[in-house]
């Protein structure tokens, strides 16, 4: 069947030959392409590079699983990572100075402020798309996004919108985006799940659970193949492990050594299913290990645990040593889906629950070790709080007064030239 629509040229990827080869009985048609385009890369050339690049030692059966966590499945377990109860001090900044300290307090203050106002328009029936919130985990993307670029290329899925500010996406276009407006991130044609803006490094959301993992392996592979020393990252959440294609993912990763940082953010809750309903053990890292893949697993509500595992991972990934497999705890302060709390639903989610999380607040743990040090006061935390607040409402009115898109721009980002 022609690629493209017509049968130009015919390349047969294993021999070169025009006529179709049989075995066994069966017939196998060449592929049949149109010839590239000029300046653009055609099947046979693209095939010869990933034949060069397999060759190149990135296939060898290397024992990566030496030193590697190993065992029962009981070994893997969250244990007081899980419970709530045990990690409410604030965090030890000891080894930090205030000014690395306090770009980490900002960025996780504009997270909570800008999804705190999500909710707002979600209540006061402004939003139509569907706004999935992750109030409560801002230390997880505030964190690994200290240690890439806009070079690095950065997936997400339907509860993305940290990761796209941690990457320095703009406030305007993001609620510009959520509410339809043609100067969204995604044109207004979008919405909370589709957020790209790759001028910064974030490559693009969707809400299929998993979908992004194996694009983010591609762009793994993509970074590999150019020595450009970047790195892909790729978030999701618990569930998504679920998906047979993370597996894939992860295999071909490992076996491959590409520089791909799996993150999962493990609230705990898959919609509104608690995790002991879903798997064999709260530990997801478990599938990392199965696969070869360094791993790591952190208090995901403590930014500095967070952003010196995502450290020592992204550098290992940017030297060439394979992937990572980080694995955050936190928990959603809002319900799966709009700013309900979905405090009755599920195995465990209950009132005390959601509290007993709240004093586990990634926000004050650092804060207040940041004012127990001195290093800044109530009063100035506050004032930072006010000036985020001020930026937000300003992006929202300005957000209101932009313009939809035109009707006749419906088809104009469907297909890559924008034909019809």
């Amino acid at each position: 069947m022609p690629v493209g629509g017509s049968r130009k040229a015919i390349v047969n990827p294993g021999d070169g030959a025009s006529t179709p080869t049989t075995g066994r009985g069966l017939v196998h048609e060449a592929i049949a392409v149109d010839p590239p385009a000029p300046g653009t890369l055609g099947i046979r050339e693209l095939l010869d590079r990933l034949e060069h690049f397999a060759a190149t030692d990135h296939f060898s059966a290397v024992d990566r699983f030496a030193g590697a966590r190993t065992g029962e499945i009981g070994r893997w377990t969250l244990g007081a990572l899980a419970d709530p109860d045990q990690r409410t001090d604030p965090v030890d900044i000891a080894s930090w100075t205030p000014e690395a300290l306090r770009p980490l307090l900002r960025g996780m203050i504009a997270v909570r402020k800008v999804e705190q106002s999500l909710a707002r328009l979600v209540s006061d029936g402004h939003v139509a798309c569907p706004v999935h919130l992750a109030v409560g985990q801002e230390a997880v993307p505030i964190g690994i996004a200290r240690h890439l670029t806009a070079r690095d290329r950065v997936f997400g899925g339907h509860r993305s919108h940290g990761h796209y500010l941690s990457m320095g996406g703009d406030i305007y276009r993001l609620f510009a985006e959520v509410l339809g407006r043609a100067d969204g991130c995604s044109h207004g044609m979008g919405g909370s799940m589709h957020l790209f803006a790759p001028e910064v490094g974030f490559w693009g959301s969707v809400p299929i659970v998993a979908a992004t993992i194996p694009i983010a392996v591609g762009a793994g592979l993509a970074c590999a193949m150019d020595g450009s020393g970047t790195v892909a990252v790729s978030y999701f959440g618990d569930g998504a492990v679920e998906e047979g294609v993370v597996h894939e993912s992860l295999n071909l990763a490992s076996q491959m050594r590409l520089p791909v940082l799996f993150v999962c953010e493990n609230n705990l809750y898959a919609s509104h299913m608690d995790i002991s309903q879903r798997q064999p053990s709260d530990c997801t890292a478990r599938i990392a290990d199965a696969h070869a893949v360094a791993c790591a697993v952190v208090d995901g509500n403590d930014v500095l645990a967070v952003t010196e595992a995502a450290r020592q991972l992204i550098e290992a990934a940017r030297r060439g040593e394979g992937p990572g497999y980080l694995e955050a705890v936190t928990y959603r302060w809002y319900g799966h889906v709009g700013p309900d709390e979905n405090i009755d639903v599920g195995l465990r989610r209950s009132a005390s629950e959601l509290a007993a999380w709240k004093n586990c607040d990634p926000i004050d743990r650092l804060g207040a070790a940041m004012v127990a040090r001195g290093d800044l006061t109530e009063t100035d935390i506050a004032a930072v709080e006010t000036g985020i607040v001020e930026e937000i409402e300003a992006a929202i009115a300005r957000a209101f007064d932009a313009p939809y898109p035109e009707q006749d721009a419906l088809l104009d980002h469907v297909y890559a030239n924008n034909a019809r």
